[in-house]
């Protein structure tokens, strides 16, 4: 199976020590400037860090895959980053990948690839995957992940969505827990940043 899990990571916080002159004594040459441009400089610091602090909390968020089901795009404790507003603003689309809620333990993140969207009829006939009776290309899952599982017709309810992990021979996903509630849905996989050889945006 493939989960993600959150990392934070904090920054400690600098400090700064300053001298004041003596009372009744001479200013130092071009103080005032040095006090603007230090006044300058921790006011843009404070603003970045506040940016960086409101794009992590609200757009984007880092986390790391724990598993191997969505090989070969994404290995094992591969960095990236997820979007966590695009779904306010866009439908889920078929073959987004996306991070959710384990149904059955909402303590637990999965990542795993939309195959199927409410409305449709999904069955999967010994590996190959039908959506409104038509069979649907997948060329995001290599010949040697695949596997012979067959999955009876279902259509999927309204609001919720059928997910797969493109390691099809050892995914854990919606053919044994079921298409995925809309309400457990929280991000996009966009970016992975580490390590660099896997660096690139998420397809």
């Amino acid at each position: 199976m493939a989960i993600v899990s959150e990392t934070q990571e904090q920054t400690a916080p600098s400090s700064a020590a300053v001298t004041q002159p003596l009372a009744g004594s001479p200013a130092p040459p071009n103080s005032r400037h040095q006090t603007g441009t230090l006044g300058l400089w921790l006011r843009d610091l404070v603003f970045s860090a506040l940016a960086s602090v409101l794009i992590i909390t609200f757009l984007y968020q880092p986390v790391r895959v724990e598993g191997t089901s969505m090989l070969p795009r994404l290995e094992d404790r591969d960095r990236l980053f997820i979007n966590k507003f695009v779904y306010h603003i866009e439908a889920i689309s078929r073959d987004d990948i996306v991070v959710f809620r384990y149904p059955g333990d909402e303590e637990k993140s999965y990542i795993k690839r939309v195959i199927g969207l409410p409305g449709d009829r999904l069955r999967i006939d010994q590996g190959q995957v039908f959506i409104n009776g038509r069979p649907i290309a997948e060329p995001y899952v290599p010949e040697q992940y695949r596997d012979d599982r067959s999955y009876a017709e279902i259509v999927i309810p309204p609001d919720h969505y059928f997910m797969m992990g493109d390691h099809r021979s050892i995914s854990s996903d919606s053919r044994e827990f079921g298409p995925v509630d809309r309400a457990l849905i929280y991000g996009k996989a966009v970016f992975v940043y580490w390590p660099a050889k896997d660096a690139g945006v998420v397809r």
